[in-house]
């Protein structure tokens, strides 16, 4: 008898190692493919080093910088050495010592990750991957402009993610005129920051600018602060801004951007001016993707440059998927990580369940929090789906009375006969804590009923979520 001739792994190449990256490229290795990640900044990618990681501990801080000065409200005060009491403390910030922290936070996360790749089996390249052929990957190195080495590869994962996108007449300077991947070379808290850009971006560091005590103008082309959100949301969270002190400048387009030696003039699409200490530009993102050889591959992309991908991330090379903010998925950490994972069980014929944009949750870290899921109530208003609305104050809980939270509510769409939770939004502290809640009775297809049927420890804000389901019993449409 002879030996039955061995067979070699499945190889795999991720090019690109945020949360997408990562996930793929663990997966793979979990399935005893023979795995090589190239990464050109650190493991975690852009996600870990200069944006979610590093921006939601800035917010974190500046929320602790608001807790101390709202102290006072709850009967907490801060004495002076001779005794005196400040009732309203002004809070002072050391910018250089924050930023400090958040890239050391940042840097030691991507270590972790890194340790646990290469611990799992993965073998990781710095450089810059890009294709020759659907089959071959080649790691560059930009720096010294030279090819490090080349795999041949039976599936690649690309998860190059994304860059600040940046307008003509605005260049960032990195000192006055910034992207929020430059944010965090800075020192002191800027004197007045302006922020061009309302989205998600613009809206999460004019929060956090705010409590960390700039004087912030938040400059928005549309009617109000974050266009794509819950209507409701978006006010709660104008509402907030304005009596922290923030100017919104609503239908208001920047042309262009110049920097001094003392600041920033910002000129607005009517002619007017305003002028600041420093300038955030966060108007949307770029997909990496244009060198990366995807044409020698086969790969189509959209006009803006993002790869098609279906809901397994294979795009139309059969071999090859892409993952995160380069593909034309949802733009958000959580899905890069099951897109990541879902192409690796897709290739190596594990089971990959289809991404199902409906269940997916995001959270806005603004102060309150945003965090929605599911179908909406402008949904509901516009007939793209039949459901019922129902929405409670947050002002009513128990819980927020004790923390002495009075902004926000929870609202739940759901279908008029059977009662299936249909989506819901919750704006409160922690609500991306809370709307996994909300994610998982969606996954399950339960009914209103039965989320008012569960149990919640009282008294919580989770109780919210039991309570305004149980003002849908007896909702009809």
């Amino acid at each position: 008898m002879t030996d039955s001739p061995s067979i070699a792994p499945h190889r795999v190449v991720v090019i690109g190692g945020g949360p997408g990256g990562y996930d793929a490229a663990l997966a793979a290795a979990q399935l005893g493919a023979r795995t090589v990640l190239i990464e050109r900044a650190g493991v975690g990618g852009s996600a870990v080093l200069t944006d979610v990681v590093p921006s939601k501990t800035l917010i974190a801080t500046a929320d602790a910088a608001v807790a101390v000065g709202e102290a006072a409200d709850l009967g907490v005060h801060l004495v002076n050495d001779d005794g005196s009491v400040t009732e309203r403390p002004h809070v002072s910030v050391n910018l250089a010592e924050v930023n400090e922290r958040l890239v050391r936070l940042a840097k030691s996360t991507s270590a972790d990750m890194r340790a646990t790749l290469e611990s799992a089996g993965v073998t990781v390249i710095e450089g810059e991957g890009r294709f020759d052929g659907p089959h071959r990957v080649i790691a560059h190195d930009v720096a010294a402009n030279t090819d490090i080495d080349s795999f041949d590869a039976d599936t690649v994962i690309v998860a190059v993610g994304a860059r600040p996108r940046t307008l003509p007449t605005a260049e960032p300077d990195g000192k006055r005129i910034l992207t929020w991947t430059q944010l965090y070379n800075l020192t002191e808290v800027p004197e007045h920051l302006i922020v061009i850009g309302s989205g998600v971006t613009g809206a999460e560091f004019a929060s956090a600018y705010t409590n960390l005590g700039a004087t912030v103008t938040l400059v928005s082309s549309r009617d109000r602060v974050l266009p794509g959100e819950d209507k409701d949301a978006a006010q709660v969270l104008e509402d907030v801004f304005a009596r922290r002190g923030m100017t919104l400048k609503s239908k208001a387009r920047a042309e262009s951007v110049v920097a001094n030696d003392i600041g920033v003039v910002v000129t607005l699409g009517d002619g007017s001016t305003l002028e600041g200490s420093h300038c955030l530009i966060a108007v949307g993102s770029i997909p990496n993707t244009a060198t990366i050889g995807l044409e020698s591959a086969g790969v189509v992309t959209s006009e803006s440059g993002h790869i098609v991908v279906n809901k397994v991330a294979r795009t139309s090379a059969s071999n090859i998927y892409a993952v995160g903010d380069c593909s034309d998925a949802l733009p958000l950490a959580s899905v890069a990580s099951h897109q990541g994972r879902t192409a690796v069980f897709h290739a190596l014929g594990d089971f990959a369940k289809p991404l199902d944009t409906r269940l997916v949750c995001s959270n806005i870290f603004t102060s309150p929090e945003i965090a929605t899921v599911g179908y909406t109530e402008n949904d509901v208003v516009t007939g793209a789906v039949n459901g019922i609305v129902h929405k409670l104050d947050l002002v009513g809980n128990p819980r927020a009375k004790m923390q002495g939270t009075t902004d926000g509510f929870i609202k739940l769409i759901a279908q008029p006969e059977s009662g299936i939770l249909l989506g819901g939004v919750i704006v409160s502290p922690r609500a991306s804590e809370l709307i996994n809640l909300l994610s998982f009775a969606m996954e399950h297809r339960h009914t209103v009923d039965q989320i008012a049927r569960s149990w919640t420890v009282y008294p919580s804000l989770a109780g919210g979520i039991a309570d305004t389901a149980k003002g849908m019993h007896l909702l009809k449409k």
